[in-house]
């Protein structure tokens, strides 16, 4: 991937996008709680009567629920417990919240210690069952503290497992309301449900429990129509009701009217809460959203926040969903971040939607180092309002290829030109004459250059060199293709870059980079586009170290002409991705056939076009609907990555990646393996990061074999060791030689695979780690040791593309004779037209290139991308501008033919290489048959039988 998109906040992709250590948090006692637990106490149980009878929906499968019967089919867990009349009060002046009686559960010296009731005769799998009971606590509490509902489930053959059901928070001056939602996958042999929670030495009260069954669909139109559009479905947003509804992730939550000796005051309201004591940083406050929240509809979430306390000033606040399956199955989406201060309130806002039902939804805040405090004044989530596009741009004179830099000739000397910064500029003569390649592949006819040059010494600071201001020659949404020649001084023994960059307004932006590392005058082509009026835009030339004299000529910054270039592309996409067919025909006699009707059309391309998935996509029927009938290849957005395989050490992981493979092979889709190992090490989990030189050595070869092995046969692709050029994690620990031995172990355990290198940034000129040349050396590098690299990946996460920098990179690949892919696409714009230009340069260049065999794109829905502003088909299922292009392509790929047998009995056509149906129609008979075309110079000449 371009950047290690962990956590996701610009989409979801992302459970796509938690970091490796996200992966191994501690057992918190919302997710996790009871893992660690022994249940089995030798206390003597009461046998429970079986009830076999039908439950309908809607009736409570809790027997004695509301205690009328004393414990009668209740159990205390390792506790004691007894029944008290509630109307009295006698019990530290305690009444029941029925008016009736409740149960009492004390001498409890664990947490885990409740009232549990065998419920396996009255469950069944694939329904929904909601739960609601009546608690509260008793003992030395000072504040609040949590009780929480159950399940115990033995399954046949497996271990003990525990399913989370609901918590509230509770305090010992009234009852709480605890409510939650679960569903069985499948039936355990023994299913308990409990309460459970408080601290060791504190009593828990129940005054009643229902666990109701009603279906899923009853569920979610319950829920539809509780919570309107515009409704909140956060309760108690601005804690006006103190903290009612809300609870303490791991950490202590207050509330507040002012703080810091009177200077923070809320923004809004009269209270704000904080969260306190918090130890790690995923520590925070939340609130329990299950039965608020549907599935397949898009929630905004707006939270204001800051932080304070522990000296530190500024930090980093995220929102979270944690989200609980029926089957147990975890998943952390992240919905926003901000970097928050201590000084002044701040809005935190977001999106976030639910693929499948849940049976537990928990929002929360977290994010700061331990010791900071999270200041909440108010959140707000409810379901987001559609977002009506933006209008194609109107661009008026683009005068596509005119320079907008004045004086690019300095035949008028430096006028219009500046220095930036205390350096010295002067007039050189002996630059090229010639424009740089990639600029006249756009230009077409040109005028020489005048051979003078910028001659810029005295620089003390890399930033420092020669600029001009562009503002007013600049529109918006317009693509500009950047191109010059430079040169450094003399002297220098480092490879120095060199970048042409813009100031716009207080933001850098990019235009091109290279790495000069001799005398020589190298090219430097980039692009950029501005989609925001900016007060003022600076172009400038930049990069080599204090001291080193740098050389400009011949800068141009000019609009391209996409359309223009479609229209060769077409031209070169019919030479290389079509071929001649010839349909001949026998069974009858020839001269009769003469004038008979021939349809050909083309059923798939056999060209591979595919795209990201990750496992909580595939719980959307609607997301499942159009990634199959719209792609045929696939890869795996995290889930076969090792950090997400065996986020602890020796706990694997592979369910997640054998569910999205079962939907593929269902369906006759190929897959890429992302990744074998990651170079860059952020992304390396902390387990495998603290091995010895020896045991990470271990490690690796436990990796290739366990996978490989596993998944032998099963994908057609593996991106072996991910951003070598961007990272060096296993190589800087085990030497060189680890690259190639991945490679070749890799091809010994699944000689079937193809294996591919795959980097970012390698074809739009703007990062010199990854330009063409240094990949290509690379390749070399791991071929010469024995590597069989079969494969070069170009990710694609690319902004402004100019097809002629995109091409160029490719022909410069090309000269490797390997298949090249690129492997992860994606492209963004806020305006959903440009988006749509921005996908159709870069899917023409890869689709009319000889060397490029496939495209996958990084996502295609809205919510589950890595970039923001790049999807396809927004979150809740509607083709945007830039999807519907794409779709406009793929049709434009499809081939079709019609017409009549000529003299000789023959149909000719010329058509892409794919699958195809013909039916030939006869006075007496229609027939058909399917072919193929594959690739070939010949014309592919097919007998068909009449």
């Amino acid at each position: 991937m371009r950047k290690f998109f962990t956590f996701g906040f610009k989409g979801q992709n992302p459970e796509t996008h938690r970091t490796p250590e996200h992966f191994q948090k501690p057992s918190q006692s919302m997710e996790d709680p009871l893992k660690s637990k022994d249940h089995n106490c030798k206390s003597e149980k009461v046998k429970e009567n079986r009830i076999n009878s039908y439950v309908n929906s809607g009736d409570n499968i809790i027997l004695n629920s509301e205690f009328s019967q004393e414990l009668q089919f209740w159990h205390p867990n390792c506790c004691d417990g007894y029944v008290v009349s509630g109307e009295s009060g006698y019990l530290n002046a305690v009444s029941a919240n029925s008016g009736g009686r409740y149960a009492v559960i004390t001498n409890r010296k664990e947490c885990w210690q409740g009232l549990e009731q065998d419920i396996t005769s009255r469950v069944s799998p694939g329904s929904t069952y909601t739960v609601s009971a009546c608690v509260r606590v008793l003992g030395p509490l000072h504040g609040s503290t949590g009780v929480q509902a159950m399940l115990k489930l033995d399954y046949p053959d497996s271990a003990t497992s525990y399913l989370f059901v609901g918590r509230t928070s509770v305090t010992k001056d009234r009852w709480e309301k605890l409510e939650g939602i679960f569903s069985l996958a499948s039936m355990p042999n023994r299913a308990v449900f409990y309460l459970e929670g408080p601290a060791p030495g504190l009593d828990l009260l129940i005054d009643s429990v229902t666990v109701s069954c009603s279906s899923l669909k009853e569920h979610e139109s319950a829920t539809m129509k509780c919570f309107a559009d515009d409704e909140n479905i956060i309760l108690n947003p601005h804690f006006d009701d103190g903290l009612n509804n809300w609870s303490e992730r791991c950490c202590k939550v207050a509330l507040h009217d002012s703080m810091g000796d009177g200077k923070i005051q809320p923004l809004s309201g009269k209270f704000f809460a904080s969260a306190t004591e918090r130890t790690q940083n995923w520590n925070g406050i939340q609130q329990e959203v299950t039965g608020r929240v549907q599935r397949k509809v898009t929630y905004e979430v707006i939270a204001v926040v800051r932080i304070f306390g522990n000296n530190v000033t500024n930090a980093e606040v995220r929102s979270t969903v944690w989200v609980q399956a029926p089957d147990q199955r975890e998943q952390y989406i992240g919905i926003a971040k901000l970097q928050a201060s201590d000084k002044e309130w701040a809005q935190l806002q977001g999106k976030f939607l639910l693929n499948a039902s849940p049976s537990k939804v928990v929002i929360y805040l977290e994010g700061p180092p331990p010791g900071t405090d999270i200041l909440v004044n108010s959140i707000v989530v409810k379901h987001a309002a559609k977002v009506s596009p933006s209008p194609p741009p109107v661009i008026e004179n683009a005068a596509f290829g005119v320079n907008i830099i004045g004086n690019s000739s300095l035949d008028d000397g430096l006028n219009g030109w500046f220095p930036l910064g205390n350096c010295s500029m002067s007039v050189g003569t002996g630059s090229p004459h010639l424009l740089p390649p990639i600029a006249r592949d756009s230009l077409g006819p040109y005028e020489p250059l005048s051979g003078r040059y910028i001659l810029v010494t005295n620089r003390t600071q890399t930033w420092m060199g020669p600029a001009q201001t562009i503002t007013d020659k600049l529109k918006l949404f317009l693509t500009y293709q950047v191109s010059a020649w430079v040169r450094v001084g003399p002297g220098v023994n480092t490879p120095q870059t060199v970048s042409v960059s813009l100031g716009v307004d207080n933001q850098w932006v990019n235009g091109g980079q290279v790495e000069v590392n001799d005398e020589r005058w190298h090219e430097i082509g980039g692009s950029f586009r501005i989609e925001k009026q900016p007060s003022k835009v600076m172009a400038y030339i930049q990069g080599p170290s204090s001291g080193v004299n740098l050389m400009v000529a011949g800068l141009q910054i000019f609009p391209v002409d996409r359309h223009a270039r479609f229209k060769h592309l077409k031209k070169q996409t019919d030479k290389i991705r079509k071929r001649d067919v010839i349909l001949k025909f026998t069974g009858a006699n020839v001269d009769s056939l003469f004038g008979t009707c021939v349809k050909v059309r083309q059923t798939q391309n056999s060209f591979p076009f595919g795209a990201c998935v990750n496992r909580t996509n595939i719980d959307n029927e609607d997301f499942v609907d159009f990634f199959v009938k719209n792609f045929n290849w696939a890869v795996f957005g995290n889930e076969l990555k090792w950090y997400w395989t065996e986020a602890q050490q020796g706990n694997f992981n592979y369910k997640d990646a054998d569910e999205i493979l079962g939907l593929c092979k269902s369906h006759g889709i190929e897959c890429r393996g992302h990744c074998i190992f990651w170079d860059v090490e952020s992304t390396v989990q902390s387990w495998i990061r603290s091995l010895s030189k020896d045991d990470l050595m271990t490690a690796v070869q436990k990796r290739l074999t366990g996978l490989l092995t596993r998944y032998k046969g099963n994908f057609r692709h593996y991106d072996v060791n991910n951003e070598m050029l961007h990272g060096s994690f296993y190589q800087d620990r085990l030497g060189k030689d680890v690259r190639a031995y991945m490679f070749k172990t890799a091809h010994q355990l699944d000689p079937s695979a193809t294996l591919f290198v795959n980097d970012y940034h390698v074809e739009d000129g703007c990062d010199t780690r990854s330009s063409p040349e240094k990949y290509i050396e690379q390749i070399l590098d791991l071929q010469e040791q024995g590597a069989p690299v079969g494969g070069i990946g170009i990710q694609g996460h690319i902004d402004s593309p100019v097809g002629s920098v995109v091409y160029s990179a490719l022909d410069q690949l090309g000269i490797l004779g390997l298949p090249i892919w690129f492997t992860e696409l994606d492209v963004s714009s806020i305006n959903e037209y440009v988006r749509a230009d921005d996908l159709e340069v870069m899917l023409r260049e890869a689709f009319a290139h000889p060397a490029v065999e496939g495209i996958m794109l990084w996502g295609f829905w809205e919510l589950f991308m890595s970039r923001e502003n790049s999807h396809l088909v927004d979150a809740e299922g509607d083709v945007n501008v830039a999807g519907k292009r794409y779709l406009a392509l793929k049709e434009e790929w499809l081939s079709q033919a019609h017409g009549y047998l000529d003299d000789q009995g023959e149909f000719r056509f010329r058509g892409f290489h794919g699958t195809y149906t013909v039916d030939v129609v006869t006075l007496t008979k229609t027939t058909t048959q399917t072919f193929v075309v594959e690739k070939g110079e010949s014309p592919f000449e097919l007998t068909i039988n009449l």
